[in-house]
């Protein structure tokens, strides 16, 4: 039954639909691997075993009825800590808003558990989801699969640990600037990120709600089509049948998004685009300049956001908050109403453009990160060294994030870093179709 714990979640699927594995059985192995572990407590904030066994045990039943509700009912999934689950605290990775109990489930979790997903419990988290390192002195951090000492990615650290470390099936997290991608790629998984606006937002503890995005981080490009599909309450997903890069254009983002790329993650992104190459794919440097232009309007887009919804919050605790996670939301208190409002009108034409521009690519490419995770005792020490790695940690992703897109990340098959395909808006279909021609190419 071990073996379970390393099976994709479309693998463990199949395996109930065909009788081969029992729902119950499934999700008892994962129970006790998650207790026995010995970094549990560093990855999940909270265990829900009770539900689990009860939504175990009706896919079980379901399984025996020839009554599933979907490829993925019965599988084990872990849920960021800023999704609201009914009697379950639910905090954010943060000291702010320890004690808060909703009383319902997060509508993406509602669609999930009709669709069958057995919820396994909360996964630890940067605080209120506003950094990309994944370093969280406040909680807990969570651990990374290829460097004890490093840091896992953030802000859904806890969601990729819990897959990475085989104590979850898939793990929902949040992407606001890049926190499905980062820790997707440093824990070498496939990780997708959504559209602003494709998935309900109810019940999601904000961070900065026009950038918000929900999406699964998985073995797969097959299990996040699967989950995406549940968290929308569907129960198919898109057919990944047939797909070839032969024939395929890609634009290779130049610019400001290839300076200071560190050794690794540029050998791993070059072999990556010579095995697209390989397989037929068409591959055209291009340059950008609608994120030469968005990228210097992050500080204002997204602090002034963050600091509308949290500033009262903070100002009423500060000593809650980690110094380095709080001073970057007060740095949305300088940010003037007018300069919004003109930064947002802007980011909406740069969209425009872009798309025009890209209309003819099958997918934007770049590497998911510049830099290797971290170490994290630095980054406790070093002031210097936690803003620079921050920032670069976050840049390329946001990219994504800035234009509105759909976007995935996929591991190259070097530790810790990943290829990055950015999609159109609302374009995750066509992009989970590439996303798995490319996947074939790498493996």
């Amino acid at each position: 039954m071990q073996e379970w714990l390393w099976m994709s979640a479309a693998e463990l699927g199949r395996g109930i639909g065909a009788g081969e594995i029992d729902a119950e059985a499934l999700t008892d192995t994962y129970l006790a691997s998650i207790e026995a572990h010995p970094e549990r407590d560093r990855i999940y904030s909270v265990v829900t075993a009770p539900r689990a066994r009860a939504e175990a045990a009706a896919a079980a039943k379901r399984a025996r009825t020839d009554q599933r509700r979907g490829p993925l009912d019965g599988v084990p999934v872990s849920w960021k800590d800023l999704f609201d689950s009914a009697g379950t605290e639910t905090m954010a990775g943060s000291q702010l808003l320890k004690g808060r109990v909703p009383e319902r489930d997060a509508a993406v979790l509602e669609a999930a558990t009709i669709a069958g997903l057995v919820c396994l419990g909360k996964t630890h988290m940067s605080e209120l989801a506003f950094s990309g390192l994944g370093l969280n002195p406040m909680t807990a951090t969570s651990p990374n699969v290829n460097d004890p000492g490093a840091v896992p990615g953030g802000s859904s650290s806890g969601a990729g640990a819990s897959v990475a470390f085989g104590l979850a099936a898939c793990g929902i997290g949040s992407d606001t600037g890049g926190s499905v991608r980062i820790p997707a790629a440093w824990n070498d998984l496939v990780g997708l990120k959504t559209t602003s606006g494709r998935l309900p937002d109810r019940g999601i503890v904000p961070l900065a709600a026009r950038f918000d995005t929900v999406g699964p981080l998985g073995r797969s490009v097959e299990d996040c089509a699967l989950a995406l599909a549940a968290l929308e309450g569907r129960r198919d997903a898109v057919d990944l049948g047939g797909t070839r890069l032969d024939g395929m254009r890609f634009a290779a983002l130049e610019g400001v998004v290839m300076e200071d790329v560190r050794d690794g993650p540029l050998k791993a992104y070059q072999g990556a685009l010579a095995r697209f190459r390989d397989a037929g794919a068409e591959i055209v440097a291009i340059a950008s300049p609608e994120i030469e232009e968005a990228m210097p309007m992050s500080g204002v887009l997204f602090t002034a956001e963050a600091y509308g919804i949290w500033g009262k919050t903070i100002e009423a605790a500060p000593d809650k908050m980690f110094r380095p996670i709080r001073e970057r939301f007060e740095l949305g208190r300088e940010v003037s109403g007018p300069d919004y409002v003109a930064a947002w009108r802007r980011l909406d034409a740069l969209r425009r453009e872009w798309a025009a521009r890209m209309a003819g690519f099958d997918a934007v490419i770049l590497p998911t990160s510049a830099n290797l995770p971290p170490d994290a005792t630095r980054l406790m020490e070093d002031d210097d060294y936690y803003v620079t790695e921050n920032l670069l940690t976050l840049r390329n992703t946001r990219v994504a994030n800035l234009m509105g897109l759909s976007a995935i990340t996929l591991p190259t098959g070097v530790p810790s870093c990943g290829v990055m395909l950015c999609g159109s808006a609302m374009g995750e279909e066509r992009l989970l179709r590439v996303a798995k021609a490319a996947e074939d190419a790498l493996a």
